[in-house]
């Protein structure tokens, strides 16, 4: 048979061990940082309604990547689905064909969050250029290659934050790998 100062014991320690060890489980552990990749421009057409809580947008002609190792432009086919959640939020998902200056093929994909108000959506109507100062707009894309030369996108998680946005004309964003 325990002891009731056996059992005691290990009531408190079963109480207070977690208590002391919950900061040291909760510590910040790693690190992040990031390194630019490229800048994204996509032209985009005004947008199709499926109904009021998605909209599809062809990427049009004239978009483009360019960055420290890349260049090149958007081609068909490209688009974005955009989705209004009930909140007001807003969820992407978008995939971009990349045609490189010396003709690799890279598919782009990412999804995101776009968030504003209503402040900065009439603005938008309005046709006024929005930057990341107005809204939070971020993507978390991923990269697909079968060209030796650009293998290295292949295997790095990538997040982007937004530049610069008109309404049914263009987004801009500057996209970076994760370390």
């Amino acid at each position: 048979m325990i002891s009731t100062v056996i059992r005691t014991r290990l009531w408190l320690l079963g109480f207070i061990a977690p208590t002391l060890l919950a900061p040291a489980l909760h510590a910040q552990t790693t690190q992040i940082s990031t390194q630019y990749v490229m800048t994204l421009y996509a032209p985009l057409e005004a947008g199709q309604a499926v109904d009021p809580t998605l909209y599809i947008y062809n990427v049009g002609p004239g978009g483009w990547v360019k960055g420290p190792k890349i260049e090149g432009t958007i081609v068909a086919p490209s688009g974005d689905w955009f989705r209004i959640l009930p909140s007001g939020v807003s969820r992407l998902d978008v995939r971009v064909a990349i045609r490189t200056n010396d003709g690799a093929l890279i598919y782009l994909t990412y999804n995101g969050i776009f968030r504003d108000t209503k402040e900065v959506e009439a603005r938008a109507e309005r046709g006024e250029v929005l930057t990341s100062k107005d809204l939070y707009f971020m993507i978390a894309p991923t990269i697909q290659t079968s060209a030796a030369k650009y293998d290295w996108l292949n295997g790095v998680q990538y997040i982007g934050k937004m530049v610069s946005y008109k309404n049914d004309s263009y987004v801009k964003y500057d996209i970076f790998a994760v370390h």
